[in-house]
């Protein structure tokens, strides 16, 4: 599953190409994705200029001049391609052993937007998790998918004061808090290994152990600090390659060259020498150093 630097370098990577354009022509292969494609799809985004492009969480939004809202989420497989005159590229391939020159009529070419300038944008999605929705903009906030969603971890409401309160009365471990979707939007697995590991902190540990009648733990704000850090470098790096992930020049992500922990079980930890441990957490393999990590 793509986590948000992963989403976020793919929509950095869309945007110059689909800001400002007019959409000419959508060709759907099939009725939907995870779910069914909205009424009407093809008709509604057809004819229409996309006037901005921005992430949510681990959501894609595009701003149409109809006063919609294009939603995407890639799923496990999703992929963006562009066809233009200087060839194709790749925006995202995420778990995906792509083919090479995919024109839109692939098995698994799934949406085509063909834009006024003779761009075309082929969205292909093997596994078919994606998700693709249409509405209004002015529900953009009470959207089903989005109207629970907490804090961006790089916004300005992200702080420690903030985990403070949501992890007060919070006795699930400290990883499954920071997974959380309703507290913290887009985080994921490997930012939060990745994370907890530069702030000294077991993922085992209770989340409201940081949280103290007045106050909370110094090391709350350091993780608040961590976590901005580990984001914001794997976004500089165009996000972790695991498989096949490229972002927009063709080329893979390269955070991954960066892990302590993750994916790193048995390995020396950096820091003490002792090898890095896996468990299993709601289903999630976490990786972490049990003598470092408190």
């Amino acid at each position: 599953m793509p986590e948000l630097p992963e989403v976020e370098t793919v929509m950095q990577g869309l945007k110059p190409v689909l800001e400002g354009q007019r959409i000419a022509e959508v060709t759907l292969r099939r009725a939907g994705l995870r779910f069914p494609f909205p009424e009407r799809f093809s008709e509604r985004l057809s004819g229409h200029r996309i006037t901005g492009l921005w992430r949510r969480a681990k959501y894609i939004l595009a701003r149409l001049d109809s006063g919609e809202v294009l939603l995407v989420h890639l799923g496990m497989t999703g992929r963006f391609t562009v066809f233009s005159s200087q060839g194709a590229r790749n925006l995202g391939e995420f778990y995906f052993e792509a083919a090479a020159g995919e024109s839109g009529q692939g098995p698994h070419d799934h949406v085509v937007l063909s834009l006024g300038n003779g761009t075309r944008v082929v969205y292909t999605d093997p596994r078919r998790f994606g998700i693709m929705d249409l509405f209004p903009e002015a529900e953009t906030g009470s959207h089903k998918l989005l109207r629970e969603i907490g804090v961006e971890p790089l916004g300005n409401a992200f702080s420690a004061d903030y985990l403070a309160e949501h992890f007060r009365d919070k006795a699930a471990p400290l990883k499954a808090a920071l997974l959380d979707q309703h507290i913290i939007a887009g985080l994921g697995n490997i930012y939060v290994c990745e994370a907890l590991f530069r702030a000294g902190l077991s993922p085992r540990r209770k989340a409201r152990t940081l949280v103290r009648k007045r106050g909370f733990d110094p090391r709350l704000g350091e993780l608040v600090r961590h976590i901005r850090e580990v984001l914001g470098e794997a976004i500089g790096a165009g996000g972790s390659t695991l498989q096949d992930f490229a972002h927009t020049d063709g080329a893979s992500g390269a955070f991954q060259q960066r892990f302590l922990v993750y994916d790193r079980e048995g390995e020396p930890c950096i820091s003490c020498g002792a090898s890095i441990e896996r468990l299993v957490q709601s289903g999630r393999s976490t990786f972490y150093c049990r003598h470092c990590q408190k």
